[in-house]
């Protein structure tokens, strides 16, 4: 394929999977329960944590951490009891247990008192072309409290060479507007042409097929390369393209 008929192919593909039918099958479902600016990023943040597995089981856990904060995210995470935090213990979801989730709850009010949100947090350190530096600065600043080390490992670093997928996705879900009713585009002090590609086997695969990546490994310096490639084909938006490597990964087995 040249450029033009790649572009034209994957923007099809694009417009195939960027609607309402979309959410139905995705964690996203789980911050489009909620209106509040504040209870959209927690539910977003959270549920994009454990996003890796079994999407029917990453959803039910999504929705199981939401009736654990009373379905009020903001509200807990604000004005928790200590003993409100012993419901949580119990939970799993994966290598992702009930003190991961205990601590995540203490360092997203942390970020909300101290630090104006993960708005604020996230904008502070991006740069021209890229939110993988900031990343790497929200992981520091989010383990500012006191934490066991093992919980660090559930958000990954792009500095330490990681493809950072699930944050990567959380970012496309709050700053891209899509107008179609699936990214909330909430986040208006970023811009959508920073985002990078949430890449997983799924997109990363299909990359490959198509030609827009070469190196086997789904690691930071594969997402830069990707990056460069979707760029090219939307400067402005180069992260709608995840919608067409994901749909044709998982629903087409490309």
């Amino acid at each position: 394929m040249t450029q033009k008929e790649l572009k034209n192919f994957l923007d099809e593909k694009v417009e195939l999977y960027n609607n309402q039918n979309f959410i139905e099958s995705d964690p996203i479902q789980i911050p489009h329960l909620f209106s509040l600016k504040e209870d959209i990023e927690i539910a977003g943040f959270l549920s994009s944590i454990i996003a890796w597995g079994n999407r029917k089981m990453i959803i039910n856990n999504s929705k199981k951490m939401m009736d654990l904060m009373g379905n009020s995210p903001y509200d807990f995470v604000m004005s928790y009891q200590d003993y409100q935090l012993e419901r949580l213990e119990n939970f799993v979801h994966r290598t992702f247990n009930g003190q991961d989730f205990t601590t995540f709850i203490k360092a997203l009010q942390h970020i909300y008192k101290n630090h104006n949100g993960l708005e604020a947090v996230f904008l502070k350190n991006q740069e021209a072309n890229s939110m993988q530096k900031s990343i790497h600065e929200f992981k520091k600043l989010f383990f500012e409290i006191e934490h066991q080390q093992r919980t660090q490992k559930h958000i990954s670093d792009p500095l330490n060479n990681s493809a950072a997928k699930r944050i990567n996705m959380f970012l496309r879900w709050m700053v891209r507007q899509d107008k179609k009713g699936v990214d909330f585009g909430i986040w208006k002090s970023i811009s959508p042409s920073t985002l990078s590609c949430p890449l997983d086997v799924h997109s990363g695969n299909v990359a490959r097929k198509l030609g827009l990546l070469t190196r086997k490994q789904n690691d930071a310096k594969a997402l830069a390369e990707l990056d460069l490639q979707l760029r090219k084909l939307d400067p402005n938006d180069p992260v709608k393209y995840d919608f067409a490597l994901f749909g044709l990964g998982v629903f087409e087995e490309f």
